[in-house]
């Protein structure tokens, strides 16, 4: 279990490397528009997030506290539908994308430090 749960873990940071870095390339060069990378690291991060919290619902210790995976979910949904809508324009808004790295920071910054 504890190989997968791994596994899944590192999925799911590959997931947050492309999201996070192909959203703030895109922003450095000034292009507002949704890349393959951004697409397919929100859709990794939200897949490998639900199946990494799956495993761990055995009871325990270690368990992660319900509230918390219910804000990154929440949170990774929300950053799912600002990237899968818009996906096709050539262009969107700059406070669009501001909220997109934002929200997946943010994300980022709950599964750090709340414990």
């Amino acid at each position: 279990m504890e190989a997968l749960r791994l596994i899944l873990l590192f999925i799911h940071l590959v997931g947050f490397a492309l999201l996070l870095g192909g959203a703030v390339t895109q922003f450095v060069s000034g292009k507002f528009r949704i890349n393959p990378a951004i697409l397919w690291g929100s859709i990794i991060q939200l897949a490998s997030g639900i199946a990494l919290s799956a495993p761990l619902r055995g009871g325990g210790d270690n368990e992660p506290d319900p509230i918390k995976l219910g804000v990154k979910l929440l949170f990774a949904v929300l950053i799912f539908i600002m990237v899968f809508i818009p996906r096709k324009r050539d262009e969107v808004n700059k406070g669009h994308f501001i909220g997109i790295i934002t929200l997946t920071a943010v994300n980022a910054a709950v599964a750090v430090f709340w414990h």
